[in-house]
C-alpha cells in the first residue's frame, strides 16, 4: 500500500512556506492537511507491519481512507494553485497575487 505523491513532501513545505510569507494561508492550509494525511498514513502502515495485530483491520480502513483523502487534497491543492496561477514548476506565488497581499498590508 502506497501513496500517490503528485508533490514532494519539499513542495509542499515551498507551498506553504509561500503561503506565509505572504499572509495567504489557503493553500498552506491545503498543504498542511496533506502533510498530515502523509504522517497518518505512514503511521497506519507501520501497524499494519504487525502481522498478529488484533486490529489490523482498522488498520487497514484508516490507511485506505487517508489515501483516498490524500489523492483528494492533492487534486484540491493542484486546482487551486492552478486556478491563482502560480508557477508550477517553481512553485512561486503568482506576482498579481503577492502584490494585492502586500497592498492589503500595507492599508492595514
Amino acid at each position: 500500500m502506497t501513496l500517490n505523491l503528485q508533490y514532494t513532501n519539499d513542495q509542499i513545505e515551498k507551498i506553504r512556506k509561500e503561503g506565509f510569507i505572504y499572509q495567504c494561508s489557503c493553500p498552506s492550509q491545503v498543504a498542511q492537511q496533506i502533510m498530515t494525511l502523509r504522517e497518518l498514513f505512514q503511521y497506519e502502515t507501520q501497524c499494519l507491519k504487525d502481522e498478529t495485530d488484533p486490529t489490523k483491520k482498522t488498520h487497514e480502513l484508516i490507511a485506505n481512507a487517508a489515501q483516498k483523502a490524500h489523492d483528494l487534497m492533492q487534486q484540491c491543492l493542484h486546482d487551486v494553485l492552478v486556478f491563482e496561477q502560480w508557477d508550477l514548476e517553481t512553485l512561486a506565488m503568482p506576482d498579481n497575487l503577492r502584490q494585492r497581499l502586500e497592498k492589503m498590508m500595507d492599508d492595514a
